[in-house]
Parts: C-alpha cells; structure tokens; sequence
C-alpha cells in the first residue's frame, strides 16, 4: 500500500490491544546489553543491523573501534544522499519539534519526547521511544517522525504514528522490520496501537507497513538478538559479498574467514545452504570437495546443478584450477559451443557506467577490436553533464551500427537491458535495436555455464584477476565510479572524469581478456566434439 505525502489522517487506533504503560525507573538491571549511559538498551540501529548480520550487531555493540575500516567514498555518498532526502520529506512536515537531550541519553530524550506528545504537537523529528521488557532491558526506538492523528490514547483524542525515511526504492522486509518494532514501542508510550506504521521511500511515496503480518516476525527477529547479544562469544564469520563489502568491519572479518578458508567464500554458498552443510559435516573445503553431488542435490536451496556446481568449486578452490562444468544430463564435459563465443574480423567489447539514484546512463564505454588490422581502439561515449544522457546513447548508437556484423560481447544482462531501455525512452528503431540485441553475447553467462574457476565471487574483477588482468586504478569500481561522476558535476576537475573513462576501459579490455581465455580454454574440447 503506497500513499503520497503528506500522511493522511485516520481515525481510530487499530484492534490491538497495547503493552502495558511503563514508569522510567532511575535503576536498570544488569544486562549484558549496554549501549549508553542511560543503561542496558537495544537500539532500533541495533537492530536493524542484526537482521543485516548478526556479527556485525555484535561487534558495534561490543567491537573494537579501532579496527573499523574508514567509510568508502560510497558509503559517505549514501549518507549523504539519505541526509538529503530526508531532509526533503521533512519539508512537508512543518513546523518540526526537536526533543532535546544529551547523546544517547535516550531516557532523557524518551522524556523530552513524551513532553511534546503529550502537548499534542504534530510533529516530531528524531523522537525517542522507549519500552523495558520484563529482564529490565530498554528497547530504544528511534523514528524519524512521529505523526499527530485524530484517535484516542493517554493524552486524549489524539494519538502518534511513526515513519521512517529511507532512501531505497522498495519497502525492503528489514525497513518493515524497524518500523514494525517502532509501533510496538510507541504502543507504550501512548497506550494505544498506531493504525501502521510508514515507509518513507524515494520517489515520494508513502509504505504503510501491515503490522499484523510483520509483528510476529519481528518479534522473532527481536528474541534472537537479545539471546545472540547476550552470548560471550562472537558469532561465526561469514561472507557475503553484497551485502558486507560497504560494512566497516569488513577488512577484519574477511581476514578471519581468509584464514579459515571458510565455506562463505565459495560462490554458491548461502546461510541457508551453509545451514545444511553444517548439518552434514561438511564445513571445508576439503570436505566438500569429495562430497557426492547427489548427497547435495535433495537438500533444500540445492538441487542438481547447484549441489554439482559446489563440489567443482571446492575442488577448483582446493587444486587452484579452472575445471571444465560437464551437461547436468549427459554428464559430458563443456557444454559451451563455438557458437555461444562467435568470432569475427571486429569485435565489439561494451560497458556502461550508470547512477542509478539519478536514473543517469552517463558512459558507453565501447572497445573496437580489429583482429585484421590488429588494431585495440577504445571509444568513450560520455554524457559530460546530466542532460547529455540522449547525446551519448546516440553516440553509442551510431558507433555500434558501423559494425552490422561484429558482436557486442558484455558482461551480465545489464547492457543488454539498458540499450533496450533507453531504445525505448528516445525512439530509437526497432530495425536498429533488435538486430543489434541479436548480436549481444553475455561472456558472463558463457563462463558461468561452462568453466568453474578457483575464485570467491564470478564478478568481472575476480575473474579477470584470477586470469592475470590488472585494473590501472587499484581502487576502481562501479561505485567508485559513480562518486567521481558526483565530484566532476561539482568541482569541474577532469582528473574525476579522465579516472571514470580510464575503469570503463579497462572494464571493457577484462570482458575482451576473459573472452580471450574462454575460447582458447574451450578450444580442446570443441576439437574433440568435432
């Protein structure tokens, strides 16, 4: 359910019926849970980060700072980001009070807070929650507006709601999670359930969380952490690429799960399927790689080919090998064909930068490869400012259409799924996009399908590492990328904008590398089939 701004006003307060009204008593009991001098708490942050991992919650709660990476240019960008779009939701809701009190006092900031509720106000910005369960621990929420409605609570014929502003699309089940424990700690404070809960979104729009459905797992979620950071022992490492390489203590948990050449570094290994691993006593790679597929394949999350795929990339792993995939049917070895790698006199070698938050396609970075003249000529089809998107594409367009016979080789569907966007959004011909689609090949999908290497993630830069390619800048990437494209709008400094078209270069250069390689593994075994 999605509403736009500004929330409306409902009447009535929901069938539930609210915890019991809590005194804030000036002495807490012990609790291994301590995050401020108010006493033992677990925060709504807290929270939010044990869904994302549970060892992650552990070490800010009890974690040495000082072994905490600096943040990314990135990650400052997405705070910065967020700040800014909150600040442009909080516009609609004016005037803003402000409980004030001392950092992470939250028992003074949950009285100052209740003042102003109690005085009806209509809006608060970063109120404070509160709610001790029954071992004497605070739950501490934190939304980032409280919302006056028509309904009756403890103060009288009105009542709160809470939202929080978030900066991603989707009301993701982790936000819903948050705002959830955020009803459920308001229920105290007025003596009534919220109606739901809000997700402020981008693109302006408004989530009511169905709390009937999500609070039962939340209180799931919520039981666990308080029993997980009540252990003395830290939770087991366990890498997952995306969601752990914007955290700040990455660089020490990945050392760790380096050391033990944990099972989280192969490709294919989820915690759920670890789960099962674990139950079947196969937690290294030496003992994975002798495991019988078939064993696997039954198991939840596995089945045939992910259960065959497991085992070849602990055997790869553990022998430092490419090992060629075999057909799940025939059990043949190398399934890939001359066709899926088509070769011709120019090959086209594609990639594109984006910035997703803006819905900008800023570079199509295109590499010319003449086998005939042996020529290697990169083309960087760049949009210097936001409005020359449209210029750029037809750039990119007009290049690419010289070329009627050469393939488009890419990296991930991506490519193939902008052009066919943008195709659409500037009008470009059908008789122009879909021949030129016919003529994209995925070198992401031919290697996956064909070739298990001996690598922690099937990324364009972990593969062509692994194969001996070099990016010039060690710290390139696609959000790296996406930063200096900020920079250059805001300083005019080519040296940002020359640093994006030099990544894009040598993105385009490792998918020809990877290319390369493939058809020359793949060569002995498309001799033998003949």
């Amino acid at each position: 359910m999605s509403a736009s701004f500004p929330l409306p006003h409902r009447s009535g307060a929901g069938g539930r019926d609210p915890a019991p009204i809590i005194a804030l008593p000036s002495n807490l009991v012990a609790s291994p849970i301590v995050e401020s001098s108010s006493g033992p708490c677990l925060t709504d942050r807290l929270l939010f980060n044990y869904q994302r991992c549970n060892r992650r919650a552990f070490l800010e709660l009890r974690g040495d700072r000082t072994q905490k990476d600096p943040p990314s240019d990135y990650l400052r960008k997405l705070k910065q980001d967020s700040s800014d779009h909150s600040q442009s939701i909080l516009l609609n809701y004016q005037p803003l009070h402000h409980p004030v009190y001392p950092s992470q006092d939250w028992i003074a900031g949950a009285s100052a807070t209740l003042a102003l509720m109690q005085q009806g106000v209509e809006h608060i910005n970063r109120g404070v929650l509160l709610k001790q369960n029954a071992q004497g621990l605070f739950l501490v929420s934190t939304p980032t507006l409280l919302i006056k409605q028509p309904g009756q609570s403890v103060w009288g014929d009105w009542c709160y709601v809470p939202i929080d502003i978030k900066l991603g699309k989707k009301p993701k089940l982790d936000y819903q999670i948050i705002s959830t424990f955020h009803a459920y700690v308001l229920a105290d404070a007025q003596g009534v359930w919220p109606e739901t809960s809000w997700l402020a979104l981008r693109a302006g729009k408004l989530y009511a969380v169905d709390l009937e459905r999500q609070l039962p797992r939340m209180h799931e979620i919520l039981q666990g952490c308080i029993q997980d950071l009540q252990k003395e022992y830290i939770p087991e490492v366990f890498i997952a690429h995306s969601r752990c390489d914007l955290c700040q203590w990455f660089s020490g948990c990945y050392s760790q799960a380096q050391a033990q050449q944990h099972l989280s570094l192969l490709p294919g290994v989820t915690p759920a399927r670890y789960a099962h691993l674990q139950a079947l006593k196969l937690t290294t790679v030496e003992a994975l790689s002798v495991a019988n597929p078939a064993r696997l394949a039954p198991l939840p999350g596995f089945g045939e080919q992910v259960a065959e795929k497991l085992v070849h990339q602990a055997q790869a792993v553990l022998e430092n090998r490419a090992i060629p995939r075999t057909s799940p049917h025939s059990y043949q070895p190398f399934p890939l064909l001359p066709a899926d790698l088509p070769s011709a006199d120019i090959e086209l070698y594609f990639d594109i930068e984006a910035a997703p938050d803006k819905n900008l396609v800023y570079l199509h970075g295109v590499l010319v490869v003449d086998h005939q003249a042996k020529t290697e000529t990169f083309h960087a089809l760049v949009a210097e400012e936001p409005d020359q998107e449209r210029m750029a594409w037809e750039q990119f367009l007009r290049l690419v259409l010289q070329y009627p016979e050469a393939p488009v080789y890419h990296f991930c569907p991506y490519e193939a799924q902008t052009v066919q966007r943008l195709a659409e959004e500037y009008g470009a011909p059908l008789e122009h996009i879909e021949p030129l689609l016919e003529r994209f090949v995925d070198v992401h999908k031919c290697i996956t399908d064909a070739v298990t290497l001996p690598i922690e993630s099937y990324a364009l830069k972990h593969i062509a590492r692994w194969l001996g390619f070099n990016w010039r800048d060690l710290g390139a990437n696609g959000a790296q990328s996406i930063c200096w494209y900020d920079d250059w709008m805001v300083t005019g400094d080519r040296t940002y904008l020359d640093a994006i078209l030099r990544y894009n270069e040598d993105d385009c250069r490792a998918t020809y590398w990877i290319k390369s390689w493939l058809a020359e593994f793949a060569q002995p075994f498309w001799e033998e089939g003949e």
